[in-house]
């Protein structure tokens, strides 16, 4: 049974972060190693992110037609083309884009695409939990 912090760690993340490279690429005209410094990830993670082949595109398509998830990402990616490095501010506004993900329970549909047999008890005590944390 993975965590939420372990679903956030091994797809949101990472989703969000194709999204951000992307949009830092393709909108603000960054360069790979550019973006790979203000995201604090390697060249050839970016390069991977804009490819395609890192991050779910299942999960990337998803957040995508999320109107509230790409606001934030979008503000986000603004201040970080602006910035060109994390900003106490940006780093809040990370860390509010994944609490929404888990207030939202979006992080709950991820959990389920790759945990299918998840007994039910445990979704109910779990989502009990990301609620009440707002």
């Amino acid at each position: 049974m993975l965590l939420p912090s372990e679903i956030e760690a091994k797809s949101l993340i990472p989703a969000v972060r194709a999204i951000l490279a992307k949009k830092l690429i393709k909108e603000y005209s960054l360069k790979e190693e550019d973006v790979a410094r203000v995201l604090g990830i390697t060249q050839a993670a970016v390069s991977n992110y804009v490819r395609g082949t890192r991050g779910d595109i299942e999960l990337i398509s998803k957040l995508e037609g999320i109107r509230e998830v790409m606001r934030m990402i979008d503000d986000i990616a603004r201040e970080l083309s602006t910035n060109k490095a994390y900003t106490p501010s940006t780093l809040a506004k990370f860390v509010g884009l994944t609490n929404y993900m888990r207030y939202s329970l979006l992080i709950c549909d991820v959990h389920h695409s790759i945990e299918s047999n998840i007994d039910e008890t445990v979704c109910e005590q779990c989502r009990g939990t990301l609620i009440r944390e707002q």
